[in-house]
């Protein structure tokens, strides 16, 4: 009988200990984060009931250092068996990111409406164009009272209710 040879080469994967303990880092400044956040918030991940768990707890010892502390290792030893930690992870990095691309949305609405001051009908044609939910007579009534107020250097009520109009136009 003729010996049957294995072609297919099994590939060893060797992960040194730094990057063990880089991981587990990792995963203990999650837990830390995650428990920082309020309740509320907590309630939007999709964390095991195991997590849910440590996370009251958590909150209950928060005063006591030590007891606080040791709680966070065993959260990070939770997370490391947690099968969803990459849904997780990108529930947080969602959450923490929202409030920086609300601002530069804001800043692009700014821009805008300086635009439109600046360049009247042209500009307000082609926001109608990219939202035809906008109004052109009221967005032009508003563009006249703001330049006035622009050109008197006394940015006041119709500047502002140019910006909350945009706003409620353009932001999901």
């Amino acid at each position: 009988m003729a010996k049957h040879e294995q072609t297919t080469e099994e590939e060893i994967i060797y992960v040194s200990k730094s990057e063990l303990k880089r991981e587990a880092l990792e995963l203990h400044e999650l837990g830390c984060e995650i428990a920082g956040l309020a309740k509320k918030q907590r309630e939007k991940l999709p964390l095991t009931d195991e997590l849910k768990e440590a996370m009251t707890v958590a909150d209950r010892i928060r005063a006591k250092t030590d007891a606080y502390r040791r709680h966070m290792n065993y959260i990070a030893k939770t997370l490391r068996s947690t099968p969803n930690v990459e849904e997780i992870q990108a529930a947080m990095d969602l959450m923490l990111n929202k409030n920086n691309k609300a601002d530069v949305l804001l800043n692009k609405i700014e821009l805008i409406r300086d635009e439109v001051i600046a360049k009247g009908d042209s500009k307000i044609n082609e926001l109608l164009n990219k939202y035809p939910e906008l109004e052109r007579q009221k967005m032009r009534q508003m563009a006249r009272q703001a330049s006035k107020e622009v050109k008197a250097e006394k940015p006041g009520k119709a500047y502002k209710e140019l910006f909350q109009y945009l706003k409620e136009a353009i932001m999901p």
